[in-house]
């Protein structure tokens, strides 16, 4: 399951869980950038369920979609990723001080509010 809704002006929050394939993953980095389309200095919330790593296909198309996806972040200044698995949590801490201009902070499922209000600050 991959979900993309737009939550106000500069916002849109991610909903994840499970595997995606090649076909899935097309979907949903159209749904991103479609979705972020005139967002400025915006803010993500992206909620990960239980998280199932990508099929080689899936990856591939990430992989030739690597120009749309650094336009796509670079309309974010911060993400707020909220998931119970620890490791999925350290990757987004890792991932959010390799990309200039951007803050990931992650949570876990309990501290959801933590995160909305981080979002909002």
């Amino acid at each position: 399951m991959f979900q993309v809704t737009r939550n106000g002006e500069n916002r849109i929050d991610v909903d994840f869980a499970g595997k995606l394939d090649s076909i899935d993953m097309r979907i949903a980095l159209d749904q991103l950038t479609q979705h972020a389309e005139g967002i400025e200095q915006g803010r993500m919330m992206y909620r990960i369920g239980t998280f199932e790593f990508p099929t080689l296909g899936a990856i591939g198309v990430e992989l030739s979609r690597i120009p749309q996806l650094l336009r796509f972040i670079r309309r974010f200044e911060r993400v707020a990723v909220v998931a119970d698995q620890e490791w999925v949590r350290r990757v987004s801490a890792i991932e959010g001080s390799l990309i200039p201009g951007l803050t990931i902070k992650a949570f876990d499922s309990m501290e959801e509010a933590q995160a909305e209000a981080w979002l909002q600050e």
